[in-house]
């Protein structure tokens, strides 16, 4: 199968996943207790007024008449409109967009920086007492809650330590008259600095840990391979094999899993960002939530599953494109 086919196909399936995503929160928010328009005018409202504003968001029609006109709404592009804020879907999340896109690239880069040579010399030092430390550090990584890391951080370096502010996010474009403390772009990069260390070490954290692992796994095999006892046996250096011929091999499946660790980077950053109370999409799903916006919550979910589902596609793909041996599908594979 040829890599357009491939490509073809699974954009095709990745619609239909996006259509039972699509069905499900449908059915779940809609089923799911609180009357929307209540809370939003408040439960003194008169009854006119009440039937007003169904009428004006559509809620007073059957509930298969109004998923078909959401599903019609969202292939034309359109996601509705928030009752809570009185604003198009689409406009609230491309407002809080840029927060949580900063705090996942953030978190992703220390993760990626930190992860990758902890697990080459990890593996390099095969139970030697670094690679005990390194091997209790993933595990601690990947088993303890983000929210949890948060919490913890906010009281050492907050509330005993004085050095880091707890809550809010810096945007690093920000005018220097908004941020308190900075009288010029550089004083605003450094707020955004200090502001980002948490939401990066409590997102990163686990992000760090599970590559990690797999890095040095994947490296374990590759330096156990007979052709790295061929190489050792004409005196090639360990360190020319390790980084030119094993460390390269060993990348596959460590690029798998920060394509899916990416992807699912954008659920966690909703509980990193309600513990540091920054206004980026994480936030805006919990308020839409607590709203019963049924438009903000269906708008939020897709987003977020449109971009797991297009994570994943990408990692499949450039997985299949640079390991000639992965078929793209068919008897192959």
């Amino acid at each position: 199968m040829s890599l357009a086919r491939y490509i073809t196909r699974r954009l095709g399936q990745s619609v239909f996943t996006l259509l039972g995503v699509v069905t499900l929160t449908f059915l779940l928010v809609n089923a799911a207790p609180g009357d929307p328009v209540r809370i939003f005018i408040g439960p003194s409202a008169d009854a006119s007024t009440v039937a007003a504003i169904r009428a004006k968001f559509g809620l007073n029609q059957p509930l298969h008449i109004r998923y078909v006109k959401y599903l019609i709404s969202v292939v034309q592009g359109d996601l509705g409109q928030s009752i809570n804020y009185r604003v198009p879907v689409t406009q609230k999340i491309l407002e809080r967009l840029p927060a949580t896109l900063l705090v996942v690239a953030s978190s992703f880069t220390f993760a990626i920086v930190t992860a990758v040579p902890i697990g080459v010399l990890s593996a390099k030092r095969r139970n030697h007492f670094s690679d005990h430390v390194f091997r209790v550090f993933g595990l601690i990584g990947v088993s303890t809650p983000s929210f949890w890391i948060g919490l913890l951080l906010i009281i050492l370096f907050t509330y005993h330590l004085g050095l880091l502010p707890a809550t809010g996010l810096v945007m690093p474009w920000a005018s220097p008259a908004e941020v308190d403390h900075a009288a010029s772009q550089l004083d605003v990069l450094y707020q955004c600095a200090l502001h980002l260390i948490m939401p990066t070490l409590t997102l990163g954290t686990l992000q760090m840990a599970a590559i990690m692992r797999i890095e040095r796994s994947s490296m374990l095999e590759e330096l156990n391979q007979e052709y790295m006892t061929l190489a050792r046996a004409f005196g090639v250096s360990e360190w020319k094999m390790l980084w030119r011929h094993a460390f390269q091999n060993a990348q596959l499946p460590v690029l798998t899993v920060i394509g899916l660790q990416l992807t699912t980077a954008l659920g966690g950053s909703v509980l990193t960002e309600t513990v540091f109370s920054i206004n980026g999409m994480g936030t805006l799903i919990i308020t839409g939530v607590n709203a019963r916006d049924y438009p903000l919550i269906l708008g939020s979910t897709l987003f977020y599953a449109t971009m797991f589902v297009v994570g994943v596609l990408i990692t499949d793909i450039l997985y299949a494109y640079l390991d000639p041996r992965i078929s793209y599908g068919g008897e192959g594979q």
